[in-house]
């Protein structure tokens, strides 16, 4: 054999284990390509269920609150009234009520320095009564 010959054998013998080896790989590929569709094909399957979930949380969510914004309007609603009740009660009983309280006093004050000018009035009796005593 030549020399040409052996180069050329050996050529072919890496030619065949270069061609063996691409075929490994390119069969491994197709492997991985197929869990990777198997895998993508159980995500969308879980995923499209999920979001049908999702939607309909949305959808009772939003309704959830428009019930709470009619809540809310209504608590704003009747704070307004409470808030009008007040101010017109204030105003027509406020008054006259104030007025009663002020003459109470003024008739309490006034008693009570009723009480105190009768109680001075006998203390001085009493005392120009010990004088009178005390000189006679």
């Amino acid at each position: 054999m030549s020399a040409g010959a052996v180069v050329g054998l050996v050529f072919a013998i890496f030619f065949g284990i270069g061609v063996v080896f691409l075929c490994f790989v390119l069969i491994r590929l197709a492997q991985v390509l197929k869990e990777a569709t198997k895998l993508v094909s159980g995500i969308t399957d879980q995923t499209v269920p999920l979001l049908g979930e999702i939607t309909a949380t949305v959808v009772t969510t939003n309704q959830q609150l428009v019930k709470v914004d009619t809540i809310t309007d209504n608590v704003a609603n009747v704070s307004g009234n409470a808030s009008a009740l007040a101010s017109t009660f204030s105003a027509t009983v406020g008054g006259p009520m104030i007025k009663a309280a002020a003459f109470s006093y003024g008739v309490r004050t006034a008693i009570a320095n009723r009480r105190k000018a009768e109680v001075d009035k006998r203390v001085r009796a009493e005392l120009k009564a010990e004088r009178r005593a005390r000189k006679g």
